[in-house]
């Protein structure tokens, strides 16, 4: 490969991140290979050995160098909440609040039929015989506030209704620290209508 298709190469991997365009990719690329060499390597390295590393876990599906990952292993999290998830990113942001001490299931997604997206490409089933473990007394849901994170939600919550379940979903309403004239009002809708 020369060094023009290597150097190409280079700027259509980085191209395949999200939010990442031309520019950003071209720019990202020279400022490795010009400034940072070592950090290139570094890069190169760590994804490496994250591909090759870093797997499923078994109970939740968040990602996990281990059969089973350390949140599921921590005993002292409430083992009778389990809250639902679309992405390890979003899981992440629920244990960066540090108001939630309950296990997860992560769904690697979000029902999308027009996407081929159903029911078992995110793992619903696996998800119902969890929250059915005897264990398991309230599920969060707690996927996205877009179309099809709400018909996640709906699916999941018909699904276990039946269970004697309790099923909650997070709260929408307006963020801390706004003004209400700057809100959407779609928000300010949701937070009348869940207002407590």
């Amino acid at each position: 490969m020369s060094n023009a298709n290597s150097l190409d190469a280079l700027i259509q991997a980085l191209r395949r991140l999200p939010g990442v365009g031309v520019k950003s990719a071209s720019r990202m690329a020279f400022h490795l290979l010009q400034h940072d060499r070592p950090a290139a390597l570094a890069l190169s390295h760590a994804l490496q050995v994250a591909v090759e590393g870093v797997r499923h876990c078994e109970r939740c599906h968040t990602f996990t160098q281990d059969v089973i990952c350390s949140t599921c292993l921590d005993h002292r999290r409430d083992a009778s909440k389990l809250c639902v998830v679309e992405t390890p990113a979003d899981q992440s942001a629920v244990e960066r609040t540090g108001a939630y001490n309950g296990l997860y299931f992560v769904l690697m997604g979000k029902l999308s039929p027009l996407d081929g997206i159903g029911p078992k490409e995110i793992g619903i089933k696996g998800l119902f015989e969890r929250a059915c473990d005897g264990v398991v007394q309230e599920v969060i849901l707690a996927t996205n506030f877009t179309a099809e994170g709400e018909t996640t939600a709906h699916v999941i919550s018909e699904g276990l209704k039946a269970k004697g379940l309790r099923l909650t979903r997070l709260a929408r309403g307006v963020p801390v620290g706004s003004e209400l004239e700057y809100v959407d009002l779609g928000t300010i809708a949701h937070a009348l209508v869940d207002r407590r």
